[in-house]
């Protein structure tokens, strides 16, 4: 099946979104080199997407704030464990921030709209992917195409969980479901949404 050549718009975007990548790449190198200008970059580019993940884990604002912020200094001081040749930045960031909420949770003091640890801790198997899939700022256009193939419910609760900061179980008891349920229609999404930017990437049909 032959594959249309992509429009001037899309081509545009591309290039975009990898001159974006790679001057977040360039920053993040820059921070381990002690540039602490490099952090403020770092923070305009990212701050969205990271205080998303918060949310979701957190299922608070204020403590996903705070977490943010932990995000941050922490990184200042830890920039250094950044490898470029085994991550994107901004997965590498993701799972550090995901990592500080999950902390936070520890800690015991969240308020109660948070998720438990132990539904937290395993995000990346409960929704293999997720993270990477939902971050990563070159793939953007490409997901929300993906996300247009998935019937209404799981393009819904997909959008709510990773783009609008909901957890599982508020979702959940939105829709009067168990958590179980919830959790195993958003993974069957999740693997839709990953066959299709598979095929995409290959140049195939992602239908």
């Amino acid at each position: 099946m032959s594959v249309a050549a992509p429009s001037s718009d899309s081509s545009r975007s591309s290039k975009s979104a990898n001159e974006a990548r790679e001057a977040l790449r360039a920053a993040m190198v820059r921070l381990a080199d002690g540039d602490s200008a490099a952090l403020e970059e770092i923070y305009t580019a990212t701050r969205v997407k990271l205080f998303g993940i918060c949310y979701r884990i957190l299922g608070d604002r204020k403590e996903a704030e705070d977490a943010l912020q932990d995000v941050y200094v922490n990184l200042w001081q830890r920039a250094d464990r950044y490898d470029p040749q085994r991550a994107s930045p901004i997965s590498w960031l993701a799972t550090f921030a995901r990592n500080r909420a999950i902390d936070r949770l520890r800690t015991g003091k969240v308020r109660s709209g948070a998720v438990a640890v132990e539904e937290a801790a395993p995000l990346p198997d409960e929704a293999p992917l997720a993270d990477a899939l939902l971050v990563d700022a070159e793939r953007d256009a490409q997901i929300h195409k993906c996300l247009g193939t998935l019937d209404d419910r799981a393009q819904t609760y997909i959008r709510a969980a990773f783009f609008e900061g909901h957890t599982y179980a508020q979702l959940a008891d939105a829709a009067d479901v168990p958590l179980g349920t919830m959790k195993s229609w958003i993974r069957r999404g999740l693997l839709r949404l990953r066959a299709c930017l598979e095929a995409s990437e290959k140049g195939g049909d992602a239908a």
